[in-house]
Parts: structure tokens; C-alpha cells; sequence
């Protein structure tokens, strides 16, 4: 793909975002003239109207493009790093461990939800730490595919700890099922300051690390002779991986399958550069959030689907998709 064209299509994920921002402002359950939403940043417009576009919309939308970025990057770093295009958040047991944490605060402090955010932000680490520290012990290395077998095993395993207290603590599940969708509904500007420093260094990183990640793409023989540092360089984007992952967890919930989805669809746009791919995939990622989330409250208006549910129905037979396009192709 020529530099020309690749420029040609950020510009135009920019733009497009930048409409569905918009979209994000104006449309919902009150519906406003584009003129006053504008108005709203130019210090005028109705005071209703700057109420709920300032302190209800915005956030929202802001949440969701960072929630699309900071998965989308995720899972394109996981996948370059384990050589596995299957490979997203969720399967190394990232969402399990952020929700795990969230569960045992529940049950232990049921109205300390002020330190949910933090609970799953550590819950999520821990759980990429204990994954890396199982697959250094069952294969002696951070290999590709015991760091996947031990996040499988350990999601599962967490997963039934959250059923497990769900039976005890009945009450709990009913704050953890909004948590375990994964939304927008109730974000709020403070929610985002520390995500926003999270995911923008963690993106830069990602870039940063985008000409070694090309390098360890062709294998690790290869990439090792050239002066890659394999092991280090594989550690590094599953820790980094997880830190972009959790800091979404902390206001948005567990959204699955962005990691999954966004960096197929940008290969397919931009080729295989992890230069390009980075940026591309980035604003795919925050596209495809805000336009899950604007479509979740716009077409069920004035009831509203969280993003996690479309999410969820996009993913799913997209994952089924990848698996048949991968059994022709090897078969």
C-alpha cells in the first residue's frame, strides 16, 4: 500500500470519526440541531442543551473513542507478539481478572463502588502477571503458546470463581452484570483522566515499539539475529497489552471482542507495517465503539443496548468466521 494512500485513509477514519463524534453529541433519546450542538463549544446555546451535550454526551463519546483505541491496540499488540491472530484481551484472562477483582470487592464491601475502577484495574495486571509467571514455569520461556494455554486455563478458572460467588453472595451479582456487559451509560469526566494518560502512552509505546514488532513478525530465529530481544520484546507487549486493556475496564466494563476484530479489519486496510497498523487500528477501534454505542441508543430509542451487547453480536460470528477462513486455508 503506497504512503499516499495510507495517509488518504487515516485522514479518512479521522473524519469519519469526527462525524460519529458528532452523531455521538446530537442524537439520543433528546435529539438536537447540529447548529446547537456547535453552539454549545462556542460558549452559546441553550442551557438544557449544554447540560446535556457538556456534561452527559461528551464523556460518553470520549469514553468510547478511547475504549475503541486502547482494546483495538491491545489486541493487535497480544497478536503480533504471540503470533496468533486469535489472540485478544480476553483470552489471556485480562477481562477475567478485572472482573474477578470487581466480584470479590462486591462481595467483601458491596458499597464501595467509588474503588471498582482501581479493583479491576489491579485485578486485570495480576492476572497478566500469574499468566506470564505459569507459562514461564510450565515451558521455561514466554513461548507462544503456553502464554495462550495458561490464559485459557486461567480465564476459565476465574470464570468459575465468579460463578462460584455469584451462588454465595447473590446480591453482588446484580452490581457486577452492568460491570460485565461493558457501557457507556454512566461515564462521567472524572472517570477519564487517568484512562486517557494510560491509553495515550501506551498507544505512543506501541508505535514506538512498531519497527522491532516487524522484526519479530518474520520469527524469532530470524528476528533474534537481527538484534531483537524476543523474549523481552514479547514480555513487554503482553504487560503493555494488559495495562491499555484494564485502564478501558476501569470506567467502561468488560467489552469483549474490539481486540479481536479491529486488528483483522485493519490488516486488511493497511497491510501488515506495524507502523501503520498501529494508527490504523487505533482509529478503527475508536470508530467501531462509537458507532456501536451511538447505534445502541439511537435505534432502541428511548431504550437503550448497552455497547457490550452489539459488541457481543458482531464479535461472535465474526470469531466463528475467522475460524473457517483458517481451516480452508490449512486444510
Amino acid at each position: 500500500m503506497k504512503i499516499k494512500k495510507k495517509r488518504v485513509l487515516i485522514l479518512f477514519l479521522f473524519l469519519f470519526l469526527a462525524v460519529l463524534g458528532l452523531s455521538g453529541l446530537a442524537l439520543g433519546s433528546a435529539r438536537f440541531p447540529l447548529d446547537e450542538v456547535i453552539a454549545v463549544f462556542t460558549g452559546g446555546g441553550d442551557p438544557t442543551v449544554r447540560l446535556i451535550v457538556l456534561q452527559l454526551r461528551l464523556p460518553r463519546v470520549a469514553g468510547a473513542v478511547l475504549a475503541g483505541v486502547g482494546l483495538a491496540v491491545s489486541g493487535l499488540l497480544l497478536q503480533s507478539a504471540t503470533g496468533n491472530d486469535l489472540c485478544s484481551p480476553n483470552i489471556i484472562g485480562v477481562n477475567s481478572g478485572a472482573g474477578f477483582a470487581v466480584m470479590v470487592l462486591l462481595c467483601l464491601f458491596p458499597m464501595a463502588f467509588a474503588v471498582l475502577p482501581l479493583a479491576a484495574f489491579a485485578g486485570a495486571l495480576f492476572t497478566t502477571f500469574l499468566v506470564l509467571g505459569i507459562s514461564v514455569s510450565a515451558g521455561g520461556h514466554q513461548s507462544k503458546s503456553t502464554v495462550l494455554l495458561a490464559g485459557v486455563a486461567v480465564s476459565s478458572l476465574l470464570s468459575a470463581g465468579i460463578s462460584f460467588l455469584s451462588q454465595l453472595v447473590p446480591d453482588a451479582l446484580a452490581s457486577y452484570s452492568a460491570f460485565s456487559i461493558g457501557g457507556f451509560s454512566g461515564v462521567q469526566g472524572a472517570d477519564l483522566v487517568f484512562p486517557t494518560i494510560m491509553i495515550g502512552v501506551g498507544t505512543g509505546l506501541a508505535w514506538g515499539l512498531a519497527p522491532q514488532l516487524n522484526l519479530l513478525c518474520l520469527g524469532d530465529e530470524l528476528a533474534a539475529t537481527l538484534g531483537v530481544r524476543v523474549k523481552a520484546l514479547r514480555l513487554i507487549c503482553l504487560i503493555l497489552a494488559s495495562a491499555l486493556c484494564a485502564a478501558v475496564v476501569t470506567y467502561a466494563g468488560l467489552l469483549g471482542f474490539v481486540g479481536l476484530i479491529v486488528p483483522h479489519l485493519a490488516r486488511k486496510l493497511a497491510g501488515h507495517d506495524l507502523r501503520m497498523l498501529v494508527p490504523v487500528t487505533a482509529l478503527l477501534g475508536a470508530n467501531l465503539v462509537v458507532l456501536s454505542d451511538l447505534a445502541g441508543r439511537t435505534l432502541f430509542s428511548p431504550a437503550e443496548l448497552p455497547a457490550g451487547i452489539l459488541m457481543a453480536l458482531l464479535g461472535a460470528p465474526f470469531f466463528l468466521f475467522i475460524l473457517f477462513q483458517r481451516r480452508g486455508r490449512y486444510a
